[in-house]
């Protein structure tokens, strides 16, 4: 009952938001990355999509599962720490058919700072990823989560600033896939 009454509430703010985007020509098979503390504008921008989300198997993740179901979002459950391949696994097969949605830097960091499974998944189906900037005017910043997660606020502007298509070079070995990922920059 509690998760059913939190979806209506987060669902019914949600509607409220005026979400602008810089861009529109999102490919339909390919990586949506933000960072998770601003997370909630990017899925419910993209729920009519239907794209996949990448959630973790913690309580938190749960809590998301619930609310990203409700949306109508499919999900795969799991982290680079919990069930790892099987998401990299996911993704990718996934990603032939479908959008998929990840919080490179989630779900316990550090902030903002990139794990390689979107950069993996793109140098191995040569399909892009998009990174998303999310600028929120009104919001209540919780700053006590890790990521100092940041909802927001009824009738707020928000703001995605979208990078070009980003395909990683499928000709990279290993040692180059890893110098790649660590001097990237967005």
């Amino acid at each position: 009952m509690k998760s059913k009454l939190f979806n209506i509430i987060v669902s019914l703010v949600a509607k409220s938001w005026r979400i602008e985007v810089d861009k529109y020509n999102f490919q339909d098979n390919s990586i949506i990355a933000f960072w998770h503390s601003r997370m909630l504008p990017v899925w419910f921008y993209f729920r009519k999509r239907r794209p996949y989300a990448v959630v973790s198997k913690s309580k938190d993740g749960a809590i998301l599962s619930s609310l990203l179901d409700s949306w109508g979002l499919k999900l795969i459950r799991g982290s680079s720490s919990k069930g790892g391949k099987e998401v990299l696994d996911s993704i990718i097969e996934n990603l032939n058919h479908n959008m998929v949605l990840i919080t490179p830097d989630g779900p316990r960091g550090p902030k903002e700072a990139f794990k390689p499974g979107i950069f993996i998944a793109s140098h191995r189906t040569q399909k892009p990823f998009y990174f998303i900037d999310v600028k929120i005017k009104s919001k209540f910043i919780f700053k006590k989560a890790w990521d100092k997660f940041e909802f927001p606020m009824p009738f707020s502007k928000i703001y995605f600033k979208v990078s070009e298509p980003i395909i990683v070079p499928s000709n990279l070995n290993k040692e180059e896939l890893n110098e790649y990922i660590q001097n990237f920059k967005i």
